[in-house]
């Protein structure tokens, strides 16, 4: 005869043994057979996209389309933390970066409109994209000013791409023309024809401008 202790322990037990039943079949279905699902979709269906939009060169990765990187020229000492990289002028310049386009250290300066630091740099920003570009400073557009939240976005405006053109063009001793037919050409319009705005994606641009030597 069942004792008093017995008869409430048995649906205790049951309880936990149908939960831990359950636990198993969600673990399964859930933490391996759903990953393993959707994985084979993507390498099947989206495979570029799902293997992190890699761009490649010579057989080698030379970056992620979803990613912002610098375009700078080799530092004169390159163990000196304190020596500032500077930009190449053979390459179209992406938008600054609060982290240095390091994607472990994504994020914004987290300064506001208010900063003297923030305007501070803008100003700096504008007068030397001004004169590396060699355009009038209140004709730099702000992308080229601030940057993105992320620190990372690998898009520029077409407007400031076009700026660029010439400096690169004249760089490399090619014909602003054919220059700007490039970017021209790498220019992808909103997203579904309203979202967003018209944009260059820095890193695929300079892959088809190395195409020129």
């Amino acid at each position: 005869m069942p004792t008093a202790l017995t008869r409430v322990l048995r649906p205790l037990i049951r309880a936990h043994l149908t939960a831990l039943r359950l636990l198993l079949v969600f673990t399964v279905l859930c933490g391996l057979a759903y990953p393993l699902l959707i994985t084979g979709f993507a390498q099947l269906a989206l495979s570029r996209q799902a293997d992190g939009s890699r761009l490649h060169q010579d057989g080698h990765v030379i970056g992620s389309s979803l990613l912002g990187q610098s375009f700078d020229l080799p530092k004169k000492n390159p163990d000196d933390p304190k020596e500032r990289p500077l930009p190449d002028p053979k390459w179209f310049q992406p938008r600054p970066s609060a982290g240095g386009y390091d994607p472990t250290a994504s994020g914004a300066s987290n300064l506001g409109p208010n900063s003297s630091a923030l305007t501070g740099s803008v100003d700096d920003r504008r007068a030397a994209v001004a004169a590396f570009d060699g355009v009038d400073p209140a004709a730099v557009p702000p992308d080229a000013l601030t940057a993105s939240g992320s620190g990372l976005d690998p898009h520029i405006s077409p407007g400031y791409a076009h700026e660029q053109v010439d400096r690169v063009a004249r760089a490399r001793g090619l014909d602003p023309q054919v220059v700007r037919r490039l970017v021209d050409g790498y220019v992808t319009g909103r997203v579904l024809g309203f979202l967003g705005e018209p944009r260059v994606n820095v890193l695929e641009l300079n892959l088809a401008l190395s195409q020129f030597g």
